[in-house]
Parts: C-alpha cells; sequence; structure tokens
C-alpha cells in the first residue's frame, strides 16, 4: 500500500506560481498512474492532471492546460505539479492519487493523500 503526502500549497497573488509536491512511500510511483485533482469550497472534486505509469503521456483539464505542468521524479518517489499563472479561480484543496490504469475518473483512483490548500488572491 503505498502512502501518499503533498505540500507546496500556500496563499499567492494572482499570476504567481507554486510547485506542489506529492512524496510517496510504500511502494515506487513506477508502478502507478499518478494525479492530481482538486476541491474547492461546495463543489466536487475535480480532475487537474495526470501522469501515466511509464511517465510519457499526459493529460490536463482543460482549465490548467498551459499553465500547470505535472512530472515525477522517481529517485526521489515524489511527483510535481508546477502551477504558473494562477488565478483565483485555482483556490482548491489539491489532492494527489494513484491508480492502476491510466485515468481521469476519480473513482479509479484507490489511494489519496492528505491535500494542500492553494489560495490565489485576485
Amino acid at each position: 500500500q503505498v502512502q501518499l503526502v503533498e505540500s507546496g500549497g500556500g496563499l499567492v497573488q494572482a499570476g504567481d506560481s507554486l510547485r506542489l509536491s506529492c512524496a510517496a512511500s510504500g511502494r515506487s510511483i513506477s508502478d502507478y498512474t499518478m494525479a492530481w485533482f482538486r476541491q474547492a469550497p461546495g463543489k466536487e472534486r475535480e480532475f487537474v492532471a495526470t501522469i501515466s505509469v511509464t511517465g510519457r503521456s499526459t493529460r490536463y483539464a482543460d482549465s490548467v492546460k498551459g499553465r500547470f505542468t505535472i512530472s515525477r521524479e522517481i529517485a526521489r518517489n515524489t511527483m510535481y505539479l508546477q502551477m504558473n499563472s494562477l488565478k483565483p479561480e485555482d483556490t482548491a484543496v489539491y489532492h494527489c492519487a494513484v491508480s492502476m490504469t491510466y485515468s481521469t475518473a476519480a473513482s479509479s483512483f484507490g489511494s489519496w493523500g492528505q491535500g494542500t490548500q492553494v489560495t490565489v488572491s485576485s
């Protein structure tokens, strides 16, 4: 069983950048598809980005395409989300998750981190 811990969130202004990290333990991240999801107050959890088990394929939500970049570092057993040109609507709790299938559906992901808060002020 893999354990996931997110970090890197914070309070920033619109247009700023942040890099989120998702540190895994218990199993190598190279065994999984990994993804970022986010949940804003009063809204459902939504897909942000995913990276395949090989690391060669990525997908992004339309709302973040061109601004966010998902990546991973096997040696550190860590996944990242580089977020540029942040907007107030990016404000949410960001969670990382792992899956045995390449998917953007939250229901496909079995292990989740506790989340890190990102707040973007206008």
